[in-house]
């Protein structure tokens, strides 16, 4: 492949961005490739390459790129009319009614504008709310940019993951393994008077999909019940993809106190969203008397994107496509690894997945989970699967990132650029993409 339209636009985007890129992430080695537009479920790049694209810009894009008429029409309508107003809209109310409808535990929403502003958002509320300090996360697990989770250690010996950070935020920042359900109850007996609330993914994903064991939210749940706290799941990338409609709490049957949203809900625009029972929620200003407010929180363009997503999804048997495809997809892989790879283990659910490149593990997949591992006792790799984010650390993160990443690519396959960022699927992939996908993954391992 010609990648020297993406080069001369690195070259200048070294000039004037940092790291030439506006996103960590998005910073490959030697350089990235610069996108030009999207197509269905690929992307085309500045010097027109084509790849199948299982980014999907990090989660959003659940009906891909080429967006249906009845979404396009929605967004062009509302950029017509005028930007943004600093006046509520009707089409802010119809979302979050939508919202409630159909996820178990939301009564009432505040829309906000990223994922990060959302997380920081319910930490306030969960404080305010009970008039505590300590919240209480995973290993690993990732809330976005936001002082109070970007946290190093263990139990209450933490500190700060990223300079810039005043120790005193880590001070009120507790963390335990995800999947361990002893150092939760050790966590709380040690300092549950003073704990918030626990604030987890459903299903850890930044660190390379780690599936939750069983009982093991039942547990959060029991624990939060038991001491005052509030249970925060962090839906910012299973929400409306895990699941469904109800999300990846009506998967599990589990019911938070709060949930924060991001990505789908604001149909591949910048979003946020903090949902919950009506008590807590109103908490926030002007209703209570913790401050949240924002300049472009819901934005009429983003919010009539949102919901025409939803709405064409729930009507268009989308998350039946998509799941029947990454179910396809993720046992292909399986068969993949049996005769190449067996120590690597096959993660994901729903419409998300990925491998992670485990050094361990029986050379047979006979009698595991299919489809993906679902951290299943009976299942002859249970042992071997991650159960936390630091299992997926232990793997072969830089073979990954180095070798298997750029394969991939020069077969036209666009996947996140590390080890531990999920890939996604949208309505747009065929069945074709899949087996195209799997033939690439064949020759890359």
């Amino acid at each position: 492949m010609n990648h020297e339209q993406s080069r001369a636009l690195y070259d200048r985007a070294l000039s004037v961005l940092s790291g030439g890129v506006n996103s960590s992430v998005r910073a490959t080695r030697p350089y990235p490739f610069f996108v030009e537009k999207g197509d269905g479920g690929h992307v085309i790049d500045a010097d027109g390459n084509r790849y199948i694209d299982f980014v999907m810009g990090y989660g959003p894009l659940l009906l891909g790129h080429s967006l249906p008429e009845q979404v396009q029409s929605a967004i062009q309508q509302h950029a017509a009319e005028g930007p943004m107003y600093g006046a509520p809209t009707e089409v802010e109310v119809e979302l979050a009614e939508f919202v409630t409808r159909h996820v178990p535990s939301v009564e009432m929403l505040r829309f906000v504008n990223s994922g990060t502003e959302a997380t920081v958002s319910a930490v306030r509320l969960a404080r305010g709310y009970t008039g505590r300090d300590k919240i209480v996360v995973m290993q690993s697990g990732y809330h976005g940019a936001q002082e109070s989770t970007l946290v190093e250690g263990e139990g209450d010996h933490t500190a700060p993951s990223s300079p810039g950070i005043p120790e005193s935020f880590a001070e009120h920042t507790l963390t335990v393994p995800f999947n361990d359900e002893e150092a939760a109850h050790e966590v709380f007996e040690e300092h549950g008077d003073d704990i918030a609330a626990v604030l987890t993914e459903p299903i850890l994903g930044n660190y390379g999909i780690v599936h939750p064991v069983e009982g093991y939210h039942d547990t959060l749940r029991e624990l939060c019940d038991d001491h005052g706290s509030l249970l925060i799941f962090d839906e910012v990338i299973t929400g409306f993809r895990v699941g469904g409609l109800q999300c990846a709490q009506g998967a599990f049957d589990i019911d938070p106190d709060i949930t924060t949203f991001g990505k789908i809900v604001g149909g591949g625009f910048p979003v946020g969203a903090i949902g919950g029972k009506s008590e807590i929620i109103e908490q926030f200003t002007p209703a209570g008397d913790v401050f949240q407010s924002g300049t472009f929180s819901g934005h009429p363009v983003t919010m009539a994107a949102g919901l025409e997503t939803l709405q064409y999804a729930a009507e268009h048997d989308v998350y039946d496509h998509v799941n029947e495809l990454g179910d396809r997809l993720r046992a292909g892989l399986q068969d993949i690894l049996e005769d190449q790879a067996p120590e690597y283990t096959v993660v994901g659910r729903d419409s998300m997945f990925k491998i992670i490149f485990t050094r361990d593990g029986p050379d047979s997949f006979d009698g595991h989970c299919e489809a993906g591992c679902r951290q299943r006792e009976s299942c002859p790799r249970f042992d071997y699967c991650p159960k936390t984010g630091g299992d997926v650390t232990q793997a072969e993160t830089e073979r990954w990132e180095r070798l298997f990443w750029p394969a991939m690519k020069d077969q036209g396959v666009f996947l996140t650029a590390n080890q531990f960022e999920s890939q996604f699927i949208c309505d747009a992939h065929t069945g074709e993409d899949i087996e195209n996908a799997l033939e690439a993954y064949k020759e890359a391992i």
